[in-house]
């Protein structure tokens, strides 16, 4: 939950690195519908796209400038984290052994069998040292949180608002998980890269406050 993991000390307050600042405020375009389908800016660059061609939210990136927005995530550094695998709280890389990437979620084990395998998410993986004070920080993770080494997550989406096609322009239809092969992606204003979990097994928080490397 901080810039950089040298920030992670006694009696300083932690501040996530996929967190926002009161001073990157969205600066998004207007919408408009394109000819041939789908959303865009009206006053759109190749900025304002990825390589797969899905549109994404615009906004500053001055991370410690103001004051953190505890709760909002910046979407550029949320990108970057899932991208390249990286802690999402001291923006270091994310722990890895033969068993996989490390990840702390809020525990829904109950929710199916084998949780959370096979799930969509968007939150970024761990590293070791940072599990401790998330899970105590965390408001997330107050009601239980869950250690889970990962064995394979690719890239299979986002999540964002997803639009229609309205009398007037775009009109605005929830926020969703969208996957890169449905049609619906190009009427999505994405915010959040989201992996698919596989492979997963859940370990006990202990043996990682403790110092034992799972």
């Amino acid at each position: 939950m901080a810039s950089n993991s040298n920030d992670i000390e006694p009696g300083r307050i932690t501040v996530p690195y996929i967190t926002a600042w009161s001073a990157e405020q969205d600066f998004s375009g207007e919408l408009v519908c394109r000819p041939r389908g789908g959303i865009g800016y009206a006053d759109e660059t190749v900025m304002d796209r990825d390589s797969g061609g899905v549109l994404w939210v615009r906004a500053a990136s001055r991370p410690g400038e103001g004051r953190p927005e505890f709760g909002d995530v910046h979407s550029l550094r949320q990108r970057r984290a899932m991208r390249r695998l990286l802690c999402q709280v001291c923006g270091q890389s994310a722990d890895r052994t033969p068993d996989g990437i490390l990840w702390l979620l809020p525990d829904f084990r109950e929710d199916w069998p084998g949780w959370p395998d096979a799930m969509a998410n968007a939150e970024p993986p761990i590293c070791v040292r940072c599990v401790e004070v998330s899970a105590r920080l965390c408001p997330k993770l107050r009601k239980g949180a869950a250690v889970i080494r990962v064995r394979d997550c690719p890239v299979v989406g986002v999540r964002g608002s997803l639009y229609a096609q309205g009398k007037d322009g775009p009109v605005l239809a929830g926020r969703e998980v969208v996957a890169f092969d449905d049609p619906r992606i190009r009427w999505v204003q994405a915010f959040s890269l989201v992996r698919q979990l596989r492979g997963c097994t859940l370990i006990q928080l202990e043996a990682i406050v403790d110092g034992r490397r799972p």
